[in-house]
């Protein structure tokens, strides 16, 4: 049973940085495409980042340059670093797996429950 379980979201002001965790089970991080997605209540899905099989990242232009891709494969987690955070990052943000690329209209095999950040300006 796969199961895609995040932690780390928080209240931060612009400019701070929150570290977002994933923790996968019933499911190998190192072996499929795994990134994070992000959603504002009442509006579209976003494609944040992700990191392929072969650990090759793909960021939103939006978040080049603050945020980071990782993943941990002894503990099976992924993880998103974020920095320099501006008020446009406040979303509920998502684990996924099996995703293909940062278009959300792609087929995504599995989501996590999300964690709500919030920068504040």
């Amino acid at each position: 049973q796969v199961q895609l379980v995040e932690s780390g979201g928080g209240s931060v002001q612009s400019g701070g940085s929150l570290r977002l965790s994933c923790a996968a089970s019933g499911y190998t991080v190192s072996n499929y495409c795994m990134g994070w997605f992000r959603q504002v209540p009442g509006k579209g899905r976003e494609g944040v980042a992700t990191i392929d099989s072969d650990g090759t990242d793909t960021y939103a232009d939006s978040v080049m340059g603050r945020f980071t891709i990782s993943r941990d494969s002894a503990k099976n987690t992924l993880y998103l670093q974020m920095s320099s955070l501006k008020a446009e990052d406040t979303a509920m943000y998502f684990c996924v797996a099996g995703c293909n690329g940062l278009d959300p209209t792609n087929p995504i095999m599995f989501w996590g429950q999300g964690t709500q950040v919030t920068a504040s300006a």
